[in-house]
């Protein structure tokens, strides 16, 4: 498994990686800019937390490293891992119904609350998780 050691890039695909969940104390990069927008992240081995322009886009209790995040109007999606089962929480459209495959299977519907924040949770079983959250 690999952990980003700058605990935010962008990769060359222009997707986003980020997290470090091998940490024992809390590190964050405040202020990374991607084309106009400011993301900010927080990790250690506890948890993952990454805002953009102020606003929770994804966060892990305990932490995680996601790889390859990629956010369009219709869907979102990333991989990730991590040492333990995750809770993550992620914010999208308020109120809309969202499915989840993880692996590419169909695990459900998911509807966002108010504040539009989705939560799951994902089992490693030692491997990384491929994540798709899709707008219905």
């Amino acid at each position: 498994m690999s952990v980003i050691q700058e605990l935010i890039r962008v990769e060359t695909d222009g997707t986003l990686s980020f997290g470090n969940y091998l940490l024992e104390e809390k590190k964050k990069v405040l202020d990374f800019e991607v084309s106009g927008d400011i993301y900010k992240v927080k990790t250690f081995d506890e948890i993952t937390k990454l805002e953009k322009n102020g606003i929770l886009l994804y966060e892990s209790v305990p932490g995680t490293a996601v790889h390859n995040m990629k956010v369009e109007e219709k869907e979102v999606s990333f991989n990730v891992e991590g040492t333990k089962d995750s809770q993550i929480t992620i914010e999208l459209e308020p109120g809309k119904e969202y499915k989840l495959l993880l692996d590419e299977v169909n695990v459900g519907k998911i509807k966002s609350n108010l504040s539009g924040k989705i939560n799951f949770s994902i089992d490693f079983e030692d491997k990384r998780r491929k994540v798709q959250i899709k707008k219905i």
